[in-house]
């Protein structure tokens, strides 16, 4: 039987991420380009009156770094 490796969500490392790593982290996790998640997330800011600020932050604080 394979053994499947357990995917787990990190913060980008310091030479991948722009700003604290998270959306570096997510890109990994998801395994696309981490510009597609930072304009997502630009744009989900936008929308929610800078609800994203505030996701970021906790993400940041929430999702270790590797």
């Amino acid at each position: 039987m394979a053994r499947r490796e357990i995917k787990r969500l990190y913060r980008a490392p310091q030479k991948d991420s722009v700003f604290g790593g998270v959306c570096g982290g997510i890109a990994n996790y998801f395994e696309v380009d981490p510009v597609l998640i930072r304009l997502l997330w630009v744009i989900f800011t936008v929308i929610s009156f800078g609800g994203g600020i505030l996701a970021y932050l906790i993400a940041w604080i929430i999702i270790p770094r590797r």
